[in-house]
């Protein structure tokens, strides 16, 4: 190996190989760094099979057993190093050798190179939005498990485990009216007549059983009340009235019944009847909602804890010295703007019932951003790591978009895509970074590098990072079932309620607003400005928006009536 490196390198004499035995194991060192290590494995791969069969206690003799020769000839290599043709012959480990230079693949800039050096069009190719979204859901990392109690903060949380009731719902036999309890027969009369009041059962906890209902004898009871032992029904207190008070006037003596119909279990819930212990209460993959009443579900089945999987925690940082706070009071200097994109992400991810960390304007310089870069992936004393990052501007091609090489150079990352054939959202980037402290579970995060202009990056924020949230919080596949929510914007069809024109080349994602007329369709209008439209960098198209139209390129607009898909970011707006 070590004269191998020297062939390509003097400083190769600062490397310090070793190779061993332990056991039967064969042990090689290489270089920390990739081309080194890649050089040195090629100089020893042809020889491996070789040397692990005498490592492994091979009789050295029969081995060596026709020279040296043929030994080469089986190994693939030639004397002094070389490699014979593994093309030709069946022998030997064919080395997989690369066609192109890493200068020839898709690279970020070198900051340090200087502008003159950086690239004037994108390395990266251009791949389709459903291209991009696959990426992201194969290298989003998988949903994590805890167990967490039942309460109201677990609203948002998606189920990891089946759910069963721990007791019966109602435990014990229960009315459902206020009225009186009775010993009800089949057969008639039976239950019409004055009858003395035994006493009272309300509807609040007590450790004192109640006595037996004997017969001719009846029980006041309210709504929820627990019946007496050998009561089986409920007379409505609408069918009785009132014969006789005890001596202070407060309480019945006697009642009549006026009725002779009343059955077996009438106005009764037997113990079990809403929620039967041990059955299955709540699925894996159910969402526990604010409005479905799954919390309650929980509670009143006697389950304290659930198994759920954890939401991630998403950091917002933007990028750019031009930036200036949103709440800064002050004038703004000129080619000052006020950073809009992180106030908007953090306040979508809140309502998405995500935990966020702002992470801050970062300025543009590759330490900086790195800084706080690595300090969002192991956190800090103020936040936790995160497990997802989401940051603006940076992304295009000018020489202070340093967001693609900081990853990739510093940081040990890989950029999986950094251009989307999309209107608005072109630059958009998705990348991920090994984590590397051990105690995380989650090994690498997600770093979503989203365009500068605020129209942009929210609609791509809707359209990749909420799919990767998703998934990170245990919602099901992105094509959903019918009883499971899907991944990302639910979906609708809508009519256009005016013509839109389209981009010639890239599907446009248009920003609009859909409402649900008297005649049960969905109409869509544009929020784009007359004389304006919806350039990426105007963020009043965002405002009062609730969907994003999938309008396909072409050259021709879209008529008045057309049925397009609609993504809905929000609810449906009643219209005329």
């Amino acid at each position: 190996m070590l004269a191998e490196s020297l062939k390509v390198t003097p400083f190769a004499m600062m490397s310090r190989p070793v190779a061993g035995v332990r056991n039967k194991s064969l042990i090689l060192t290489l270089p920390g760094s990739v081309k080194g290590a890649k050089e040195n494995l090629e100089a020893v791969i042809d020889v491996l099979p070789h040397a692990c069969m005498q490592a492994a206690g091979a009789d050295s003799r029969s081995l060596h057993a026709g020279g040296v020769k043929k030994l080469e000839a089986e190994a693939g290599v030639a004397a002094g190093g070389g490699r014979h043709d593994h093309h030709h012959h069946g022998g030997g480990h064919v080395v997989p050798k690369p066609h192109t230079s890493p200068e020839d693949r898709p690279m970020s800039n070198d900051p340090s190179a200087g502008p003159t050096r950086r690239h004037r069009t994108s390395p990266y190719p251009m791949i389709s939005v459903e291209e991009a979204l696959a990426i992201i859901e194969r290298e989003t990392p998988s949903p994590r498990v805890e167990e967490v109690p039942v309460e109201e903060d677990l609203v948002g949380h998606v189920l990891a485990k089946d759910v069963y009731a721990n007791e019966d719902v109602p435990a014990y036999r229960a009315s459902i009216v206020d009225g009186y309890a009775v010993i009800a027969k089949e057969t008639r009369p039976n239950t019409k007549g004055v009858f003395p009041v035994a006493y009272v059962s309300h509807a609040e906890r007590s450790s004192i059983s109640l006595p037996p209902l004997r017969p001719g004898k009846i029980v006041r009871v309210t709504t929820g009340a627990p019946l007496p032992p050998n009561a089986n029904a409920v007379v409505m207190v609408e069918d009785t009235i009132v014969k006789s008070t005890t001596i202070d006037g407060k309480e019945e003596a006697t009642v009549e019944i006026l009725t002779d119909d009343i059955k077996p279990g009438e106005n009764v819930r037997e113990p079990g009847s809403d929620v039967a212990e041990g059955s299955k209460i709540l699925s894996k993959g159910d969402v526990l909602s604010a409005v479905g009443g799954e919390i309650g579900l929980l509670a009143s089945t006697g389950n304290t804890d659930v198994k759920v999987y954890t939401k991630p925690i998403v950091g917002v940082l933007s990028t750019g010295d031009e930036l200036v706070r949103h709440d800064a009071e002050r004038a703004l200097h000129e080619g000052e703007i006020r950073d809009s994109n992180r106030p908007a992400l953090i306040s979508c991810l809140m309502a998405w019932g995500i935990e966020t960390v702002d992470l801050g304007i970062v300025s543009d310089s590759s330490k900086d951003l790195e800084t706080v870069l690595r300090d969002a992936l192991r956190g800090t004393m103020d936040h936790p790591p995160v497990d997802v990052i989401i940051t603006t501007g940076g992304v295009s091609m000018g020489e202070r978009d340093l967001l693609k090489p900081t990853i990739e150079r510093l940081l040990g990352g890989t950029i999986h895509f950094g251009r989307v054939a999309m209107k608005p959202g072109k630059p958009t980037t998705f990348a991920t970074i090994p984590r590397k402290t051990s105690n995380n579970p989650r090994k690498q995060v997600a770093i979503f590098a989203l365009p500068g202009n605020p129209a942009s990056a929210l609609v791509t924020m809707h359209l990749f990072v909420l799919p990767a949230l998703h998934k990170l919080m245990g919602f099901s596949h992105p094509d959903g079932t019918e009883d499971r929510p899907s991944r990302g914007l639910p979906r609708v069809r809508a009519v256009l309620a005016h013509p839109i024109p389209r981009d010639p080349k890239r599907t446009e994602y248009h920003r609009a607003v859909v409402t649900a007329s008297r005649d049960g369709r969905l109409r869509a209008s544009s929020t784009g400005l007359e004389g304006v439209g919806q350039r990426s960098s105007r963020v009043a198209s965002m405002a009062k928006a609730n969907a994003l139209l999938v309008l396909p390129p072409g050259v021709e607009s879209l008529p008045e009536g057309e049925l397009v898909e609609a993504l809905m970011m929000g609810q449906i707006v009643p219209g005329n």
